[in-house]
């Protein structure tokens, strides 16, 4: 966990940070969000750097039994080898591909909210949902993310904290300008 964030804000009750880091090395944090497709299947990715600190069998196991999931969809699966309680699995849009894909995008943050609540959950490291292979353009994720999160936040009662994990400086000076104007 890095010792300072790139950016720190408050959304409601939740406290929110944006890091440069690795999803997989958030100890500190209850549960982490995958990336996932809609067979749960390990890909390349936050999703293959998962399955592989989570215990590629185990998590598949698990993962096979929740199968097939739609865009917008989350499920949750326990973090086996990762020192983090649970992984909550989150099926964005293809971006070009599945219809509504802002809706759909929007859908899966406030389906993560929920499950988060449902289970308890005080804190979650959360990547860039569909900016990758999945193509969604990554100033239209950030924008429907924070607004998302805005507005669903005043339900959480469980969870205190979301840190935004991101591979880079790009990504980062993003979700910290979406803080900074919401």
């Amino acid at each position: 966990m890095p010792r300072h964030p790139y950016a720190h804000a408050h959304i409601n009750n939740l406290e929110i940070e944006v890091i440069i880091g690795d999803i997989v090395q958030q100890p500190d944090i209850a549960a982490i969000v995958n990336d996932a497709n809609a067979h749960l299947l390990p890909g390349g990715g936050v999703c293959g750097a998962i399955f592989a600190a989570a215990g590629r069998e185990e998590l598949q196991a698990a993962c096979h039994t929740l199968v097939p999931i739609q865009p917008g969809e989350v499920v949750l699966t326990p973090a086996f080898r990762l020192s983090n309680r649970a992984i909550l699995h989150a099926c964005g849009p293809r971006y070009g591909s599945d219809p509504n894909p802002g809706e759909l995008l929007a859908t899966c943050y406030r389906n993560l909210l929920a499950l988060a609540e449902r289970n308890q959950i005080e804190s979650l490291a959360i990547p860039a949902i569909s900016t990758g292979i999945y193509g969604f353009p990554a100033e239209a994720a950030t924008a429907i993310c924070i607004n998302t999160i805005w507005q669903a936040s005043a339900q959480a009662h469980h969870l205190k904290r979301i840190r935004f994990v991101v591979s880079d400086a790009e990504m980062a000076r993003r979700y910290a300008a979406h803080l900074a104007s919401s």
